[in-house]
């Protein structure tokens, strides 16, 4: 199999997440000033975010903390699970899943404790790639650097060989600061684009501004 290796975020890339409002609906189903139920947790989103809290703990602090009894914590837990997991990005997943014989495969998250059981038994990620890492399993989250080293050390490929999309400006700017090339996703199509540059292929000359902003990437990758 080739060196060359493709690193997918989820949320924003792999899964369309829009965001719903829902903390905005449960601040005004409370009564709550707007924001309340965001500030009242945010210790605990940080503390999901890097595995220091387990599921239990979480659905016991958002209880206590809004007064919420048993049936509203669930119904306050399945609100948050429907916006993170969002919807399968089809089109990207099935393209992704054809680089399987051509590529290394693997997927840099930044996530909620719980999350590889519901995206496993949704959408089946660890079929899809070789490895993935999430900030809940490893401790730290993009753009910490140490992400970067950890999912290019599990993989067991140089960073200069990697590609990692993410939809965040910051953790592209970081991955390429790690030695890896990156790009920003913002449509399928040209992921898909960049993605064929990285393994050898070409840009579409059908689209000679996709073909430039292509280049362009490739240059401040390499530079």
């Amino acid at each position: 199999m080739e060196s060359r290796c493709v690193i997918l975020d989820i949320g924003g890339v792999l899964e369309i997440t829009p965001r719903t409002g829902w903390l905005e609906q449960w601040d005004e189903r409370l009564g709550l000033p707007a924001g309340s139920a965001n500030q009242q947790l945010d210790d605990v989103w940080r503390a999901g975010a890097v595995g220091t809290i387990s599921e239990t703990e979480v659905r016991a602090e958002v209880g206590a903390r809004l007064g919420l009894d048993v049936m509203q914590v669930e119904s306050f837990m399945a609100d948050l699970w429907e916006e993170y997991l969002g919807t399968p990005n089809v089109e990207l997943i099935e393209y992704v899943r054809g680089l399987r014989s051509r590529c290394r495969l693997g997927i840099l998250s930044n996530s909620f404790v719980g999350a590889r059981e519901l995206e496993t038994a949704m959408y089946q990620f660890d079929e899809l790639v070789e490895q993935i890492l999430y900030s809940h399993e490893i401790g730290v989250c993009k753009p910490d650097p140490r992400a970067f080293e950890m999912t290019r050390a599990r993989l067991e490929v140089r960073a200069a060989d990697c590609l990692f999309i993410d939809d965040y400006n910051v953790n592209v700017e970081a991955a390429r600061a790690a030695g890896m090339q990156a790009h920003l996703f913002e449509d399928n199509e040209r992921t898909f684009a960049r993605i064929a540059a990285h393994l050898g292929g070409t840009a579409s000359l059908d689209n000679p501004h996709e073909a430039v902003s292509q280049l362009d990437e490739l240059v401040r990758d390499s530079g």
